[in-house]
């Protein structure tokens, strides 16, 4: 099946080997990071696709190749049928450009300090030349500003006048100036209050079914995908190892890393359900473990996880779900 993105084979290798007379004299071999490896997935158009795991599992990684901003050392990212990084399809990918954005996480680094609101928001627009006259450029800043909650007034502020909820406002303002189709938001309200992270979430849920926008969200929280995603992939050190639809991720996880992250959530709720820190650490991508890479935390680990990396099936990559192990797993309150 495919998506309006198609994500095939995705991987991602840096070179983080020390510089080469320091090797020589020291007799040390090159190092790689193994930062994505082999990642798959679609999305549908008008749906939002979440990304969740722990820092370090390759998320923002991830993002940056679907957007264009990384090349991948392997794969390859399709965005309305287009290549995001083959050279035959430069043409149609400069075309395309415009219909995807990208949020940042902190909306304090993310916006230029010595520019004003107008200026920052009406830059998409001349640079992809939508509007050319001033009058129709003041006109749509304005209609933006007021689309994300803000008044047409703060167009003459900079950034630093403005909380950091508003700056985040401004920054998807001007994600939505080039009118975009596509946008990729890695961990848009991680840099926020708590108290302000549902009034962001909420503007982009509205605007997401007022504009028909297709989401690809990064986070490491799931609280806040339950209230945006359609679909849930789980990462751990640069691989899936569950891709459900949100309901059930959160009503029937199978992959023992999910249950873990779940039971790590406060139980808001009040069903009596007791909270479980995560146990371990993420392990150093540049020496994974073997087998699969999540053995070493996991309470149903057997010889065959150590040597043999689970491949996903039906939507799960684990060999104790596989073989019917998985006792872990429980059903739990929809959300």
């Amino acid at each position: 099946m495919t998506g309006f993105v198609e994500v095939c084979g995705l991987r991602k290798v840096f070179d983080v080997s020390k510089p080469w007379l320091e090797r020589t004299l020291e007799l040390a071999p090159r190092q790689f990071l193994k930062a994505v490896d082999g990642l798959s997935f679609n999305i549908t158009k008008g749906e939002t696709f979440a990304l969740v795991g722990e820092s370090g599992s390759g998320k923002s990684t991830v993002a940056r190749m679907v957007v264009g901003l990384l090349a991948p050392t392997a794969g390859e990212v399709k965005v309305a049928g287009v290549s995001m990084s083959s050279a035959a399809a430069a043409n149609e990918r400069e075309q395309l450009r415009r219909k995807i954005q990208m949020v940042f996480q902190d909306p304090y680094a993310s916006l230029n300090p010595r520019w004003r609101v107008s200026d920052i928001i009406a830059e998409p627009i001349r640079a992809f030349g939508l509007l050319t006259e001033p009058k129709a450029i003041e006109k749509r800043v304005s209609d933006l500003l007021e689309m994300v909650g803000l008044s047409p007034l703060d167009g003459v502020k900079f950034p630093h006048q403005f909380s950091g909820g508003q700056r985040q406002r401004v920054a998807i303002s001007r994600a939505l100036a080039s009118n975009p189709e596509f946008i990729v938001c890695d961990e848009p309200t991680s840099a926020l209050d708590v108290s302000v992270q549902a009034q962001i979430l909420n503007l982009m849920r509205d605007l997401q079914d007022r504009l028909g926008l297709t989401y690809l969200f990064i986070s490491h929280n799931l609280s806040v995908v339950s209230h945006m995603a359609t679909t849930i992939g789980v990462m751990y050190l640069g691989r899936l190892v569950e891709v459900s639809p949100a309901k059930q991720i959160f009503s029937a996880p199978r992959h023992p890393y999910t249950i873990m992250l779940l039971d790590a959530v406060p139980d808001l709720a009040m069903t009596g359900r007791a909270r479980i820190p995560i146990q371990g650490e993420i392990p150093s991508p540049i020496t994974p473990p073997s087998g699969c890479t999540f053995h070493p935390r996991c309470p149903l680990a057997s010889e065959r996880c150590r040597r043999e990396a689970p491949s996903v099936i039906s939507g799960v990559a684990c060999h104790a779900v596989e073989e019917g192990r998985n006792d872990m797993a429980r059903k739990r309150p929809m959300r």
